[in-house]
């Protein structure tokens, strides 16, 4: 086993605490002061990974999307099914590569055989991410395991444009989902812990702001390259990424928090003083006083997520997060892939729901220093349930209002999600955070993984879709009661720390 990790005090002893020296939180508050031109630059950097990110989640909405067609001969007139139909009474509206299903011939393939490509990736984003989230906690860092996922999505999208069957299409796509599993999480997390906590919560809401670019940018990018193949949007998606990836490794700085965990106090040092070096009025500080302790388990490769299930407060605070953020991924998912299913443009209605983003992320940026986590997710998961429903009982008797209810109910979702992350980054230490939210990211795939099946049943009856949408995460979202309040709580670097002040606020989640 490798040797404990030099940690900086982990359990003060309560009776000395007047006397105890500044812990990792307080020094880098102290060290990096107000939030400067320095960190600014480098979240909306670090951030910008989620716009490459949210491109590569929903590219698929327009690249296996079913064309429309045509009748050639009065033949096929009273004939719906177009497998029921000769092969020279009917043609797609556009070029034949302006999609997989028109390319390959699938359009009479079975479901599954359609739906392949989007299951492989949801699976690589669920197998990459239980793989290589433990990664930023112990071997590789943030920065790294950032650095390394973008540039395996960006060339796994690259060489998907020389796909020429369903099949390799499919594996590409699998590998484009395990890289993209981290990259959230890793943006998140790097970005906030780059600052302090008076701004933590709204540096964490800039990644929701770049992830809705990335989800408005693909249907204009969609858009413009309507009429030509679908390996082009693969094209304009993915050499940007590889770009950025660059960007990533020469310009962004490794999070001095996880640094310092993993005993390289030099490097931790450096950066922080660079940082208020360029951008804070801060006082830099001497960090040669610092007393270190020793943390209780030993660091390796998974023994993050070991961690989270051998102790007990920690393993019931994950194993909630994951039920309420199933509950989420049920809609934040189910909503967009049904579009389809709408009368409405395929353009417009994706725009639409990216465009719900947007006010998600206002909300959230401005709410979330002012209102409880725990109320706030309680709220929204609630509203969206309520809404999701409303739109089966209620949209029959007319088309906009079923849209409106199913757009209030996928904003609510998205707050949801978006509150979520900065609750579960604020719940668990730094030894452990990349980690913990990338098992709740995990979980939100997992609820994704049942909506394409749920939105096929309720093609034919909406209940079957929307209707349980709203009943999982009405029902998952009441979990957030047994959930420990963290708003305004300075965050943890050790497990002892989190265990230690946990215990002394009596929160109800320590067993």
């Amino acid at each position: 086993m490798a040797d404990s990790t030099p940690l900086l005090l982990s359990r003060p002893d309560p009776s000395n605490e007047s006397k105890q020296p500044p812990s990792l939180d307080e020094t880098i508050e102290r060290c990096i002061g107000e939030f400067g031109l320095a960190q600014l630059l480098q979240a909306i950097l670090v951030s910008f990974a989620w716009v490459f990110d949210a491109q590569q989640t929903f590219i698929s909405v327009f690249t296996d999307a079913e064309p429309k067609w045509h009748c050639t001969s009065d033949s096929c007139t009273s004939v719906s099914d177009i497998c029921h139909l000769p092969q020279n009474s009917w043609a797609w509206d556009s070029p034949k590569d302006t999609s997989i299903i028109s390319e390959w011939g699938l359009q009479c393939a079975s479901s599954i055989i359609k739906g392949l490509p989007a299951s492989s990736f949801f699976m690589g984003c669920l197998i990459g991410g239980l793989m290589l989230a433990t990664l930023a906690d112990s071997l590789l860092g943030r920065k790294n395991l950032l650095f390394l996922s973008c540039l395996m999505m960006s060339f796994s999208g690259l060489f998907t444009v020389f796909s020429n069957n369903i099949w390799i299409y499919s594996a590409l796509k699998f590998v484009n989902g395990v890289g993209r599993a981290t990259i959230g999480t890793c943006a998140l997390v790097l970005s906030t812990e780059l600052v302090g906590k008076r701004w933590r919560s709204q540096v964490g809401v800039i990644g929701f702001f770049c992830f809705t670019l990335g989800f408005l940018t693909l249907p204009a990018f969609a858009y413009m390259n309507r009429g030509s193949s679908w390996r082009t949007l693969y094209l304009w998606t993915s050499v940007p990424t590889i770009f950025y990836s660059i960007l990533v490794h020469f310009l962004v700085r490794e999070s001095p928090r996880w640094l310092f965990v993993r005993g390289r106090k030099e490097e931790a040092v450096t950066i922080l003083k660079s940082i208020a070096a360029a951008g804070s009025s801060g006082i830099l500080m001497s960090f040669s006083n610092l007393e270190f302790g020793k943390e209780t388990w030993n660091v390796d490769t998974y023994s993050a997520i070991k961690i989270l299930l051998k102790k007990k407060w920690a393993c019931r605070r994950l194993l909630t997060v994951m039920a309420v953020v199933f509950g989420i991924g049920m809609v934040y998912y189910g909503m967009p892939l049904g579009l389809g299913n709408l009368s409405f443009n395929l353009y417009l209605s994706v725009t639409f729901n990216a465009l719900s983003e947007l006010p998600a992320s206002l909300v959230t940026f401005f709410l979330v220093d002012k209102l409880n986590r725990k109320d706030s997710l309680l709220v929204f998961t609630t509203l969206s349930g309520v809404c999701s429903i409303l739109s089966v009982v209620m949209g029959e008797t007319s088309a906009n209002l079923q849209m409106g209810l199913e757009l209030v109910s996928f904003f609510c979702a998205c707050t949801a999600f978006n509150i979520s992350l900065i609750h579960t980054l604020e719940l668990f230490p730094t030894c452990v955070r990349n980690s913990a939210i990338s098992m709740a990211r995990q979980s939100l795939v997992f609820g994704g993984m049942f909506s394409p099946v749920l939105v096929a049943v309720g093609s034919k009856n909406r209940f079957l879709s929307y209707g349980i949408f709203g009943m999982v995460i009405g029902i998952c979202g009441l979990f957030v009661i047994c959930l420990p309040e963290t708003r305004g709580r300075t965050i943890c670097d050790t497990m002892d720390e989190e265990e230690y002040n946990s215990t002394k606020n009596d929160l109800p989640v320590l067993g």
